[in-house]
């Protein structure tokens, strides 16, 4: 499906070498001030070829909000957001028109739906998550209302990990890492890899700050369930971790319990969330990504007449693509919280009569 949310829920169009690209956001309550200036900055954070680091593809990444908004306010009405492609080279995948590329959803889609769009995997290219940040933007602008700040960095590439995790500092980052002692080692992996015609991995560190008590939705709509979903929805995402995740399986109960006293909780493995339900503590999720699967290396695959071929790639691709993903997991963090914010609000009759009378 091509939509997500229920309260605040978004759904978004395009493919990677369409006319352009797109979302439509619908439940974003009237009165909200809709900054385009801030809408544009998290689209020129997500955009590529801003560094070495990044694909050779540039894109301006202009957002136009077509509807939903009068005299830079919410209506109340549907936000509909547009992104024209600019920098398409649909020749460099004349090469791959009928061969699918290991790793990539070609093979998948193919057999899915009898049809793909080769040009740069169509709709299943990570070109599409532009709207999801732009619709995560505006998202972004609902809980600065509430003082809800939703912060992101890379905590790994290629297993060289941070230990200091520094969320100010990643903004000013060319790959948002959060430790300065790490990063250049970061840094000299990527380059490696992509000098070698490879690519490598990477883990985005995302943190919810201010969150209240009380959100999500028990029992098949649960915070951290849908926060989990919408990581996993990222291309290229192969696993998510809530508050100490894995580790919590390694541990005993007496150490992984959150010991609570009046004002608070004595430690956070729980990562913010408790049976589905935010505790109040801050949220803190790790989000990773497997290695680009696009690399310049000759590879063994089969054509769409199942035939034995060896081929190898062309075009411009992320030698790391966890480094703009980070960026997508915000977005789609601040998506998950507007939405469990407006759902939330009728889970208790005080609300609901506060309100209406």
């Amino acid at each position: 499906m091509n939509s997500f949310g229920i309260k605040f829920k978004f759904s978004t169009f395009g493919e990677s070498h369409g006319i352009a690209i797109g979302c439509l956001l619908d439940g974003v309550p009237a009165g909200l001030k809709i900054d385009e200036k801030f809408i544009q900055s998290e689209l020129d954070r997500r955009k590529p070829g801003k560094s070495e680091f990044e694909t050779a593809r540039k894109e301006d990444d202009k957002v136009e909000i077509l509807s939903g908004v009068f005299e830079g306010v919410s209506t109340g009405t549907p936000i509909a957001m547009i992104i024209y492609n600019t920098n398409q080279k649909s020749k460099d995948y004349t090469n791959i028109k009928d061969v699918f590329r290991p790793g990539h959803a070609d093979f998948t889609y193919f057999h899915k739906y009898g049809i793909r769009d080769y040009r740069g995997g169509g709709r299943s290219s990570a070109r599409e998550t532009a709207a999801r940040v732009a619709a995560g933007a505006i998202a972004k602008l609902v809980l600065a209302e509430l003082e809800i700040e939703v912060l992101s960095g890379i905590s790994e590439i290629d297993g060289i990990k941070s230990e200091i995790f520094d969320y100010e500092k990643a903004k000013t980052s060319l790959i948002y890492a959060l430790d300065t002692a790490k990063e250049q080692d970061q840094k000299n992996a990527v380059l490696k890899a992509k000098n070698d015609h490879d690519s490598v991995g990477g883990v985005s560190r995302v943190l919810i700050k201010g969150t209240p008590k009380g959100l999500g939705q028990p029992l098949y709509y649960k915070l951290d369930g849908v926060l989990a979903d919408a990581m996993m929805g990222i291309n290229a995402v192969k696993a998510v971790e809530i508050g100490d995740g894995i580790l919590s399986a390694s541990t005993l109960g007496s150490k992984n319990n959150d010991a609570i006293r009046a004002d608070g909780f004595e430690s956070n493995h729980s990562g913010g969330i408790l049976g589905g339900i935010s505790n109040g503590e801050d949220i803190v999720l790790n989000v990773y990504f497997k290695p680009t699967p696009s690399i310049f290396k000759e590879q063994h695959t089969v054509t769409i007449e199942n035939e034995e071929v060896d081929f190898s790639l062309k075009g411009r691709h992320d030698p790391c693509v966890a480094i703009r993903g980070t960026v997508v997991c915000e977005a789609m963090a601040a998506l998950v919280i507007a939405d469990m914010l407006l759902l939330n609000m009728g889970s208790q009759m005080e609300r609901v009569t506060k309100y209406y009378k």
